[in-house]
Formats: structure tokens, sequence, C-alpha cells
């Protein structure tokens, strides 16, 4: 699937299962992990999100910097983080932007409503987000419900609205998923 979490380098392949492990511990998901050099040190960054409405914040975030950084120092005493990271690391968590792609179906899910703009092969629109299911999802188009396939989806992003949305088109979403 377009948009599977890119590995920057073998100590990143070596520590994601112990990241994501802490992270998932923590109560949310690991979206990207990349190791790269900074200075003399290593920096280790961490993007996690979570299907809370609320989206995550920063208390959520230290939360899981302080459960990363007790994975990775119990790593480090045991001789591996330490060889991996070789030595000292900086260690930044965060969440991701609103311009992150939607790759994912968890990532359709949690923009249930939104905006988005969205391109294929063949196509770019704008549209609001219906329900998501493990294959694909289902878009409103200028008016029309779409149920587009993840496989088909080149690129899609969330578009910032200032406004709520039009009613009726949240509406015509509700009733369509309703009718399921």
């Amino acid at each position: 699937m377009p948009g599977q979490r890119q590995r920057t380098s073998e100590a990143g392949e070596t520590l994601e299962p112990v990241v994501a492990d802490a992270v998932a511990r923590a109560g949310y998901d690991l979206e990207h992990l990349q190791i790269q050099q900074a200075g003399r040190r290593q920096l280790v960054k961490v993007v996690v999100d979570t299907d809370a409405e609320s989206g995550i914040g920063l208390d959520q975030v230290a939360e899981v910097s302080r459960a990363v950084s007790t994975a990775l120092d119990a790593l480090e005493g045991e001789g591996t983080a330490g060889g991996v990271l070789g030595g000292s690391y900086t260690l930044e968590v965060t969440s991701p932007g609103l311009d992150r792609p939607l790759t994912r179906p968890r990532h359709w899910r949690r923009a249930r409503l939104r905006k988005v703009a969205v391109r294929t092969g063949e196509d770019a629109f704008t549209a609001r987000v219906g329900d998501a299911d493990d294959h694909g999802v289902r878009l409103l188009v200028d008016g029309d419900i779409r149920y587009v396939s993840f496989a088909d989806i080149d690129h899609a992003v969330i578009e910032i609205e200032f406004r709520e949305p039009p009613a009726a088109e949240i509406a015509t979403l509700e009733q369509e998923e309703g009718s399921r």
C-alpha cells in the first residue's frame, strides 16, 4: 500500500519494534520513526497519532516521550541501544501535521467528514470524507457519493477549512452511511 512507513537506517529497523511497542503500550500509534545523525548525537524522531477525536496534545506527547525514553534507556542498559545509536541521542516526539498525506485506512477514518484533496492516476478533486474500510473510502464529490479504492489514490491530504462544513454535505454522508 502506498505510504508505508519508511525506514531510514539500520538503526531505525532495529529500534522500530521497541519504539512501536512503547508507543502502543502508551495507547498510541507509531506513524513514523526516523533516526539521523545530528552533530555528535543521533536524532530519534518519533511521530505518533491516536484515534481520539481530540487528537494528541502536549500532555500525551510528553507521556509517549517518557515511554519511548524508558524503552531506549533500557536497551542502552543492555548494550543494545548504545550500540545501535552510537552513544547519546536526542529524542523528539511529535504528532503528524495537517499536511501529512492520508496513506492508511486509519488516517481516512480519522479524517471522517473533513475536506480532502485527492489525486488518482486519472483525476484530481476535492471531496468530503465518509466511512472508510480496509480497502477504500466513500467520498462526497460534487454532491455524489463515490467509493475510491486506496490502491487508486496516488496522493491525498486534508484541506484546511476556516468555516463549518456545509450541513447539506454532512447530512448526505450521514444519510448514505445510515442506509448501509
